[in-house]
């Protein structure tokens, strides 16, 4: 794979009623491919969510879209344009952050979550001073982070979800 300058391609997902904040590093290929966030079929982003909300699997855009803000939550990443190689996060370079001011804005959002360590990294470097909000850096749902099963991001996933007292 070759290294490239990319532009984040995808629009955040969110209304008035979000209330989470889920926040990935950026768009993998699978991701830039299908145009919708977290793409990759061995992604677990997609089934930690519906375990949590006791709901369906979305498979569609459409339907993903709408399970996100039936269950309170906004979606997007922590970069807007960067130098990349494949999906790798560990590649990323001159990174510049997404502005997260119109979600802020629109959305009482009570927690922000970051979908693993490398979108943890970057949100403090780029954004956590700058909107003075922390967010909680939950495992990786990536099929990369093979050491977490999907039992174990769930139980994760929606120990924090269910004591921000956020979730239904």
């Amino acid at each position: 794979m070759q290294e490239q300058t990319l532009q984040h391609p995808i629009d955040p997902v969110y209304d008035e009623n979000s209330r989470i904040l889920i926040l990935g590093s950026f768009p993998s290929v699978k991701s830039r491919e299908t145009a919708f966030f977290y793409g990759h079929p061995q992604n677990r982003f997609w089934k930690v969510l519906s375990q949590i909300f006791e709901e369906e699997l979305p498979e569609t855009v459409p339907e993903k879209k709408a399970f996100l803000l039936r269950n309170g939550i906004a979606l997007w990443d922590v970069i807007r344009s960067c130098t990349i190689t494949g999906s790798s996060d560990a590649s990323i370079r001159n990174a510049k952050p997404n502005d997260l001011s119109p979600i802020l804005e629109t959305a009482k959002i009570r927690l922000i979550i970051t979908n693993g360590k490398t979108a943890d990294k970057l949100y403090r470097k780029y954004i956590e001073s700058e909107i003075k909000r922390p967010a909680v850096c939950l495992p990786s749902t990536s099929p990369a982070n093979a050491a977490w099963t999907l039992p174990k991001l769930v139980e994760s996933w929606g120990k924090t979800i269910r004591q921000s007292d956020i979730a239904r």
